[in-house]
C-alpha cells in the first residue's frame, strides 16, 4: 500500500539537533510543557509512552524536572505502546519492569493511572483485553501526546512492516529484525519472544500529538525512508509524512542520509 498524494510537508515537522542529549531535553520539555499545560485546564494529560534505548534520556529528563522543578505527574494517565508476549511484569526483560525503573518509581504518577500490557495470560482472552485497553483510551478522550521511537525495519511500536495503517491494539508476530535487535537484552535468540502486544497504527495516528524520536547513525537509513520514502505499510512509520500533527525529532547521526 502506497499513499503519496496526502503527504504533509515534513520539512515544517523536521527538528535536527547536533547531539542526542539536545533531542531527548527537546522531547522532555514538550511532554512536561503539555502535563503543566493540562494541569492548568484541571485536565489529564493522556500520554502514549515508549520504552528501549532512545526515550531514556527523554525520561532522565523528566525525573530531573520533577525532583527539581517541582514537575507533577499527578494529572498524567500513560498508555505504553507494547509489551513482549508471553512475559512476566516483574522480568528484567519487560516493559512494565523498563518504565518502574526508569520513570515510573522515580516520579509521583499514581500506580492506578499506569497502563502497560499485560501478557501473563492465555492467548485466548487476548482479543477482548486488547479491546479494553482502546476502549481506556477512547474513553479519555484518545492520546494527548505519544512518544515513538523506530525499529530499524521502520516499525512503530510493534507494528512491523505489512501492519495495516487501519490497525488497532492487537497480537502481532515479531519480525525477524525486532527479534535479533532484542537478542542482547534476552541473551539468546531463542529467549527472545516471537509475539507481542501492540498499540495499532491507527491508534497511534489518532494522538493530537506525535513525537517519533530517532538517535543514533544505526537509525539513519530507515529515517530517510520514513520521512523521503513511499508511504507504505512496508515502512510503518512512513505513515507520520501524512500527519500534520507529527514530529520527527533526530540527532546527527540520525539524519545522516536525510538531505536537507
Amino acid at each position: 500500500m502506497t499513499n503519496q498524494s496526502h503527504k504533509t510537508s515534513v520539512t515544517n515537522n523536521l527538528k535536527l539537533f547536533s547531539e542526542a542529549q539536545q533531542a531527548s531535553l527537546y522531547v522532555a520539555h514538550q511532554i512536561a510543557n503539555l502535563i503543566n499545560e493540562k494541569e492548568k485546564q484541571g485536565k489529564p494529560a493522556v500520554l502514549g509512552l515508549a520504552t528501549g534505548n532512545t526515550p531514556k534520556g527523554v525520561y532522565q529528563e523528566l525525573i530531573r524536572l520533577h525532583q527539581n522543578e517541582a514537575l507533577s505527574f499527578k494529572n498524567v494517565i500513560s498508555f505504553n505502546l507494547d509489551e513482549y508476549y508471553p512475559i512476566l511484569p516483574d522480568d528484567q526483560q519487560s516493559y512494565t519492569y523498563f518504565m518502574r525503573q526508569f520513570l515510573f518509581k522515580h516520579v509521583d504518577i499514581k500506580p492506578e493511572h499506569t497502563h502497560i500490557p499485560h501478557t501473563d495470560f492465555s492467548e485466548e482472552g487476548i482479543a477482548q483485553y486488547c479491546q479494553e485497553y482502546e476502549d481506556k483510551i477512547e474513553s479519555l478522550g484518545g492520546l494527548d501526546l505519544q512518544l515513538l521511537g523506530i525499529g530499524r525495519n521502520g516499525h512503530i511500536g510493534f507494528n512491523e512492516p505489512g501492519s495495516s495503517f487501519e490497525s488497532k491494539t492487537r497480537l502481532v508476530h515479531l519480525n525477524s529484525v525486532t527479534r535479533e535487535d532484542a537478542k542482547a537484552a534476552f541473551g539468546s535468540m531463542d529467549k527472545v519472544p516471537q509475539k507481542a502486544i501492540s498499540i495499532g497504527v491507527d491508534t497511534i495516528s489518532k494522538a493530537k500529538k506525535i513525537i517519533l524520536l530517532a538517535l543514533g547513525k544505526r537509525k539513519s537509513d530507515i529515517m530517510k525512508l520514513a520521512i523521503h520514502g513511499d508511504v507504505t505499510t512496508q515502512v510503518p512509520a512512513s505513515i507520520l509524512q501524512t500527519l500534520p500533527q507529527a514530529e520527527f525529532v533526530l540527532d546527527h547521526g540520525a539524519a545522516g542520509e536525510i538531505k536537507s
